[in-house]
């Protein structure tokens, strides 16, 4: 977890750090504020950004690919 935290930027630290937390439910916050030697304020905002997340459109949609399998 250390390891992939360093290659994060700021903004993917703070998400993944809140990820963690909430994984690992009471005391969540604490231990992973620790671990990454972080802020629980910032783990916070980093739940606040998820949640902010979850609510934009998700109205994109993937092209079809063209190819022997979808009879191109």
């Amino acid at each position: 977890m250390q390891r992939l935290f360093t290659t994060l930027s700021e903004k993917d630290k703070r998400r993944y750090a809140g990820i963690e937390a909430t994984k690992l439910g009471h005391g969540g916050l604490d231990y992973i504020s620790k671990l990454f030697d972080i802020d629980p304020k910032t783990i916070r905002r980093g739940l606040q950004e998820l949640d902010l997340t979850d609510d934009l459109p998700s109205d994109r949609v993937r092209k079809k690919r063209r190819g022997p399998e979808n009879g191109d």
